[in-house]
């Protein structure tokens, strides 16, 4: 019985080495690579983006740098302590975006940021990218599911609380990524679709109204969807020229660094929110598909690491990450490709800023806690 019980515990030591031994560091090898892969893809295209010039790409690998430290670290820590600390992460989040109101720094005509003197600004609305998914996830690990109507309203109203706060500012892309990081909680969480529907139609019957509330810049690039030839010099130029670039690169492109669009400066912000359009004038379609097969895989793991979770908190915190990764790559390609309006969201880990590839990577380093935490059971 006894001489059992020891080799019972020795297969468990050996089970705890083979499953932790890649984990030392908490860290999953294939999430890793795919983000080496895709930011250096994307460093190149940056070089090209600016010119050849090499200081923007410095300071880019810089902010990647400490992006990679900040996903390290966040992979430390146990998901039990985001489960413990999201109810508060959530209302410092809230405090914060109501004090941008107040005292938040205007860049742009968007009044987004706050300063510490001395020290620092930072943008509490890329905060509100992980933490609303991260608050969902802890109001349901230990509910029924799927949700009832009254664990939905609450749902809702965590969502709706920062979505209005941020659109204030205003930043209309960030309040849709994080309206929508908040429903894909919801929609892993195996809402009926009963409320999809109803949802989709209250959101159809509202249009109007949102019209009527949004900004005069905001409607013009709506109706610059429509018919950007209507003002082809002015508030129509960006697509125009973004969907000029991306059509004259063909299958396999004008050569890299060989791009005119953005060389001769027709194309406007192409190192950031339409830097996808000179990957697809100098590379082609080829250069294109590579990169998407790149964001394919690396949410394809993030999928398998969400079903491997052993809990409803790591399920739903990992797929709404993952998933709004998608919501990212989506909405910055059909706004240059002219299928969404111009709400000014980059392409994850390619386009040149580093408040959102921060972000980023704190997400997958939330990812890869979920995965290498997971207890042992025999």
């Amino acid at each position: 019985m006894s001489q059992d019980f020891v080799r019972q515990l020795s297969g468990a030591s050996s089970l705890s080495k083979r499953f932790g031994g890649r984990s030392v560091f908490h860290i999953d090898i294939q999430l890793l690579c795919l983000l080496v892969l895709i930011v250096s893809y994307g460093l190149l295209v940056l070089y090209s983006a600016v010119g050849q010039r090499m200081e923007p790409v410095i300071a880019q690998t810089t902010k990647i740098g400490v992006a990679f430290v900040v996903m390290i670290v966040m992979a430390q820590i146990s998901p039990v302590v985001y489960l413990r600390f999201a109810p508060w992460l959530f209302l410092m989040g809230i405090v914060f975006l109501v004090l941008v109101i107040f005292f938040g720094i205007t860049v742009n005509g968007s009044q987004r940021w706050l300063r510490i003197p001395g020290v620092f600004s930072f943008q509490p609305s890329e905060i509100m990218k992980l933490v609303v998914p991260m608050i969902l996830a802890w109001y349901f690990h230990d509910r029924h599911l799927p949700p009832r109507l009254k664990h939905l309203f609450w749902a809702a109203v965590m969502i709706a609380m920062p979505a209005i706060l941020i659109g204030i500012q205003p930043d209309l892309g960030t309040a849709i990524i994080i309206a929508a990081s908040g429903m894909l909680v919801l929609f892993l969480a195996g809402i009926s679709w009963r409320y999809v529907v109803v949802v989709l139609g209250g959101v159809l019957a509202s249009l109007p109204a949102l019209w009527f509330l949004m900004r005069d810049y905001q409607r013009q690039r709506v109706l610059m969807l429509l018919d950007p030839e209507s003002d082809p010099l002015g508030a129509g130029w960006n697509i125009i020229q973004s969907k000029t670039a991306i059509g004259s690169g063909g299958l396999s492109g004008k050569g890299l660094f060989q791009g005119t669009q953005s060389h001769l400066d027709f194309l406007p912000e192409s190192q950031t929110d339409f830097i996808i359009a000179v990957l697809a004038e100098e590379l082609g379609l080829i250069g294109v598909v590579v990169l998407l097969i790149l964001y394919v895989l690396l949410m394809g793991r993030g999928v398998i690491i969400a079903v491997q979770a052993q809990d409803t908190f790591g399920r739903l915190l990992t797929g709404a990450i993952t998933f709004t990764f998608f919501v990212y790559v989506f909405v910055n390609i059909a706004m240059v490709s002219g299928i969404l309006p111009v709400v000014g969201v980059p392409l994850p880990l390619v386009s040149y800023g580093g408040t959102s590839i921060l972000t980023i990577f704190a997400g997958f380093g939330i990812i890869m806690s979920v995965h290498t935490h997971r207890r042992i059971t025999l």
